[in-house]
């Protein structure tokens, strides 16, 4: 896969895209990731790319000029999604990520400053994300959020490759409770049924701590999960009873 990144700021990238899994990804050949400074498409010799907003206001707006000749430099007349950062943008997801992660190419845009000239949004965008119901500084935080997700789901990014299968999200509930060594730390024990051996009784274990789990933290989540009558009676009987340790084992 391979994925551009249009930005005012690369340096912000290299640190994060050079170490752990995307690293690591990037060394085995399994994502390309290239950094592209906007600001080099500029043909003024102040290379700007901002001027103030039309109408007035606050803040200075990404100019179109510089932008266009980025994407259309970059892409070079092969079609991929061109993907900008935006609170205003679809929100991001585990499907989305998963989504985006069978793509071969994606161009990810960061925006900066008060906003971008409408014309950008218009004639390139083809699509728009958003991580959260908030606004940052610019749009380099959330892409590299949206390359660390979308990295995870490619084929050999992770050393198990079931890892992706558990994490929370991926069958709509929150992640079960994990454990390592020591058994016993400052008080705290491990789950008897996790030591036993028996794998069904361990899937269980997890199934209902994912569902406890989803319930005290994201109810939300459980009207798109398809449950069964037990799993149905297993939370109402959570509801009613007094309140008890997430990490309990049923």
């Amino acid at each position: 896969m391979r994925i551009d990144v249009l930005t005012l700021f690369p340096e912000m990238f290299y640190g994060p895209l050079q170490a752990s899994i995307i690293g690591r990804a990037q060394a085995a050949g399994l994502v390309d990731i290239h950094l592209w400074d906007i600001r080099d498409f500029a043909t003024d010799r102040h290379r700007q790319v901002d001027d103030y907003p039309f109408g007035g206001g606050a803040g200075m707006v990404m100019k179109p000029e510089p932008v266009f000749a980025a994407v259309r430099h970059v892409l070079d007349q092969e079609p991929a999604p061109v993907v900008l950062m935006t609170p205003q943008g679809e929100p991001f997801t585990h499907e989305l990520a998963k989504e985006l992660a069978e793509e071969k190419r994606l161009l990810l845009l960061c925006g900066h400053y008060e906003g971008i000239d409408e014309r950008i949004r218009q004639g390139l965008v083809t699509r728009q994300i958003s991580i959260g119901d908030y606004v940052l500084t610019g749009g380099e935080l959330p892409a590299m959020v949206v390359i660390d997700a979308i990295v995870r789901f490619l084929p050999g990014a992770l050393g198990e490759a079931t890892a992706v299968e558990t994490d929370s999200f991926a069958k709509g509930l929150l992640e079960y409770p994990q454990y390592t060594r020591p058994r016993d730390f400052e008080g705290m024990h491990v789950p008897d049924v996790l030591l036993s051996g028996d794998h069904q009784k361990i899937a269980q274990w997890r199934r209902r701590q994912s569902l406890r789990r989803t319930l005290q933290r994201r109810p939300d989540l459980l009207p798109k999960v398809e449950l069964s009558k037990k799993e149905r009676e297993f939370l109402a009987s959570i509801q009613a009873g007094p309140n008890q340790s997430e990490d309990d084992s049923d």
